[in-house]
């Protein structure tokens, strides 16, 4: 995967698929990579030319001085789809993904064809409970917070079933740069969307696991209640509902951008 270089920041990357498709872009939730979208991508790429990329703080993207904001990491998607010549594109997000959607969809509209907000809330929790979440990363590293993730991001029966899917993805979190994970944390911490929701005017589907102790069902409702226009949708998951109903997932987000 090759590098966009911004002011401040080196962006990692891959595009895929057809030069003569729509784009399609892809951010992860926080705490993983691109590769979180490995199962989706033989599918978008016979249908859009793919872009996914590692948020800053993540992956092989930089690692630069936090605490980061929503608009900063929505600035990343303006840049690296401005250095690839994406003038329009497709936006899906999971969790932090999807926060960052929803800003590009109130600062940067024209560039948006059509939305996917995954897993996500207008507010994701209480300062307090990410600043807990913060000073416990800082104590005891990105392990214990790994664990407890997959608990949150899967069934019981999904993590019974699939051992080794979670045990790859849990190692996924274990790798983040620690600092990456926390100015991200701050990201997600200070967003507040509730009464921007009705400036959004891009096409939306909104999608949540019903299984989703994180962004809950409600939380789901509540955007798709508030953004005019959009579309709900609600999956046999918990929160990462792309890799645990992998097939209806890919199938209803292809429905939507295609229709």
């Amino acid at each position: 995967m090759p590098l966009v270089k911004s002011a401040d920041t080196h962006i990692h990357y891959a595009l895929e698929g057809p030069p003569d498709k729509p784009a399609l872009v892809l951010s992860n939730s926080l705490g993983t990579d691109s590769s979180m979208w490995d199962t989706q991508i033989p599918e978008f790429t016979k249908s859009f030319r793919v872009l996914r990329y590692d948020t800053r703080g993540h992956g092989k993207s930089s690692v630069t001085p936090g605490p980061y904001s929503a608009e900063l990491l929505a600035n990343d998607v303006i840049t690296l789809a401005d250095a690839l010549k994406l003038d329009r594109f497709h936006f899906c997000g999971l969790s932090m993904g999807g926060m960052t959607g929803m800003v590009l969809a109130v600062t940067a509209p024209q560039r948006l064809q059509k939305l996917v907000i995954c897993s996500a809330a207008a507010k994701f929790g209480s300062p307090e409970m990410w600043n807990t979440r913060m000073d416990a990363v800082r104590k005891n590293g990105m392990k214990p917070v790994a664990a407890a993730t997959m608990e949150r991001w899967f069934t019981p029966a999904f993590r019974a079933k699939n051992p080794s899917v979670v045990a790859d993805i849990q190692k996924m979190v274990e790798s983040v740069n620690l600092e990456g994970y926390i100015s991200n944390c701050a990201a997600v911490r200070d967003f507040d969307f509730r009464e921007k929701l009705g400036k959004i005017r891009t096409p939306t589907l909104v999608i949540s696991g019903t299984y989703d102790p994180a962004t809950t069902p409600a939380d789901g409702r509540f955007l798709a209640g508030h953004i005019p226009g959009a579309r709900y949708l609600e999956l046999h998951a918990a929160h990462l509902c792309n890799v645990e109903d992998a097939d209806r997932f890919t199938r209803e987000i292809l429905g939507f951008l295609n229709s």
